[in-house]
């Protein structure tokens, strides 16, 4: 399969880059800055600068043009203000979302937060960013011409991957490490029966392959 990755130089789309690179997968990664090429290069993957922030959807469709699939892992970062959180977490998912059906790449796989919900009150930057993703992940459910899979992780941390979790329509509150997050998205991007499907994802003790099994088709 090609795959593209947006946000391409994150902590989770470097791990992806790694494990899809390894298993024969043919991976590009959408970065902003050229300096991060030669990492993305070390993890399998082609760099592609591009900044979705001030790129048009056919700039970012010329991108995506013969991809099997697509997977979105930006995100404006923990350091961000709101004003960006509206920039990249929800308008660059918006643009590449709407890049992907006009190059007609219909799988089509979101890195998304647990609790990220369009009607979130609150005037924090974290009560931002729940809403941008919110509003992010409706507009992707709306389109018709992705199989769409939103996967809302827990807390996020750098612990070792056990390669077992738990992944379902609802969990409750939990962490999960980015290593996990990764092997479940790639996991995703080739079961596309998950298509349809709004999961959440925290540690547990079902092995991944197993956990993504369970939920397709449902």
């Amino acid at each position: 399969m090609r795959i593209v990755i947006a946000g391409g130089h994150g902590q989770i789309a470097l791990r992806l880059e790694r494990l899809l690179a390894a298993r024969g997968d043919e991976v590009a990664g959408i970065i902003r800055r050229a300096e991060q090429a030669g990492d993305l290069r070390a993890a399998g993957a082609e760099p592609v600068v591009l900044d979705l922030e001030s790129a048009s959807a056919e700039e970012v469709a010329q991108r995506l043009r013969g991809a099997d699939a697509a997977v979105f892992a930006a995100g404006a970062g923990p350091g961000s203000g709101a004003a960006r959180k509206d920039t990249v977490d929800k308008g660059a998912a918006v643009l590449f979302a709407d890049a992907a059906v006009r190059a007609g790449v219909r799988r089509h796989v979101v890195v998304s937060s647990m609790g990220a919900d369009a009607r979130h009150e609150g005037d924090d930057v974290f009560d931002v960013y729940l809403r941008a993703k919110g509003e992010a992940d409706d507009h992707v459910r709306a389109q018709e011409g992705l199989d769409w899979t939103i996967l809302r992780p827990g807390s996020l941390t750098d612990e070792p991957g056990t390669g077992q979790v738990r992944l379902e329509a609802h969990t409750g509150r939990g962490s999960v490490s980015r290593d996990d997050v990764a092997t479940v998205l790639a996991e995703l991007v080739d079961t596309p029966a998950t298509a349809g499907l709004t999961l959440e994802l925290v540690g547990g003790s079902t092995p991944v392959a197993v956990a993504v099994k369970s939920v397709a088709g449902n």
